[in-house]
Order: structure tokens, then C-alpha cells, then sequence
């Protein structure tokens, strides 16, 4: 399925189950497949792979091993992207180097009086008050500020998530320059 070779795969399947592999074991790897090696370039592989499981724990044989064909078919030929779990891992690596670094104040909750004097949820910004509901403000902690672990490929539904973020990106250098967003809520 990695290398987009429907035969291959579709056989593969075939042997693994004429082995006696264990069907909800090959659910839970097509499952893996689509996180890791198709991801948002094409989002709809892992629905389509949990309801493959789904329907093979419902049906089971010979019925549900369709269902687990047809994934099969589906993850070979999707465009394939490992970005994601990519990304996650050196968010991972940072998260585990950062393990104790603040949430900045202005995206902490204030329930109460005390944390409101003490400066939490100041100055924070409602992205749905914002036009195209976006405001360039900070998130991640100040040690890890200016990460970017995730870097979308040019691959399916992934190549649309690379236009957004790169245009969020020149919206952030707009307001950095002061050109835009200052004070432009529309509530």
C-alpha cells in the first residue's frame, strides 16, 4: 500500500488471511497505514479504515474481509503524505525537552478573580471575532515560539492545508508589520 501497488496489496491481503491472520489485527494496521503514510493527504483514509473495521466486526468472514479489500484498494491508491507523524514526532521530542514550559497568560482560562488579576486570558484574542476567523497570536510556549514541526507536502487534500498555513503565515507578517489586523474585531 506504501508503494501504491494495488495488485501487490490486495494479495498480500489475501495470503494474510488465508494464513489466519487475525482480520482485526490487519483492521488495526490499515488504521496505522492511514495516520502514518497517507495523513491529510487524503483525511478521509482513516474514516474509510475505521468503518472497514467496523463493518469486518459486524460482518466478519467472509463478508467483512470486502470491507478490508476495500480499504486495501483505497490506501494503495491514495496519495500518501507522512507529515503528520513527522511532525508529531519532533512535537513529541519538544515536549519532552520543554516538559514543565509555561502556557503563555493570555490563552490560559481565568475562572476566577485571582487568576484574572494575575494576568491570565489578558489580552487574548477570539479568532471568530477576527475577519476569516484568524488572528495572529502566540500559542505555543516562549522557549519553543517560531516551531514549525509540521510541513505540509504538495500531495492531495494536504497541498490545500500548505496553501492555508503559508497564507496565515503572511497574515502573521502583515500584523508583525502593522499593517493589519490592529484592533480589527468584529464582533
Amino acid at each position: 500500500m506504501r508503494g501504491s501497488d494495488v495488485e501487490g496489496s490486495l494479495y498480500w491481503l489475501a495470503r494474510m488471511l488465508a494464513g489466519g491472520e487475525d482480520p482485526l489485527y490487519i483492521a488495526r494496521r490499515l488504521v496505522r497505514i492511514a495516520s502514518e503514510d497517507i495523513g491529510l493527504a487524503d483525511p478521509r483514509a482513516l474514516g474509510l479504515t475505521v468503518a472497514a473495521k467496523d463493518a469486518y466486526h459486524f460482518l466478519g468472514t467472509p463478508e467483512g474481509e470486502l470491507a478490508l479489500a476495500q480499504a486495501v484498494v483505497y490506501l494503495a491508491t491514495a496519495p500518501k503524505s507522512n507529515r503528520v507523524y513527522a511532525a508529531f514526532g519532533r512535537a513529541s521530542e519538544a515536549a519532552q525537552q520543554h516538559p514543565a514550559a509555561p502556557v503563555p497568560l493570555h490563552i490560559r482560562n481565568a475562572p476566577t478573580k485571582l487568576m484574572e488579576e494575575l494576568g491570565y486570558g489578558a489580552e487574548y484574542k477570539y479568532a471568530h471575532a477576527y475577519p476569516d476567523a484568524f488572528v495572529p497570536q502566540e500559542y505555543l510556549p516562549e522557549a519553543l515560539r517560531g516551531q514549525h514541526w509540521y510541513q505540509p507536502s504538495e500531495m492531495g487534500y494536504e497541498k490545500t492545508v500548505k496553501e492555508r498555513m503559508e497564507w496565515w503565515e503572511r497574515l502573521k507578517q502583515e500584523a508583525t508589520d502593522g499593517s493589519a489586523m490592529d484592533g480589527k474585531a468584529t464582533e
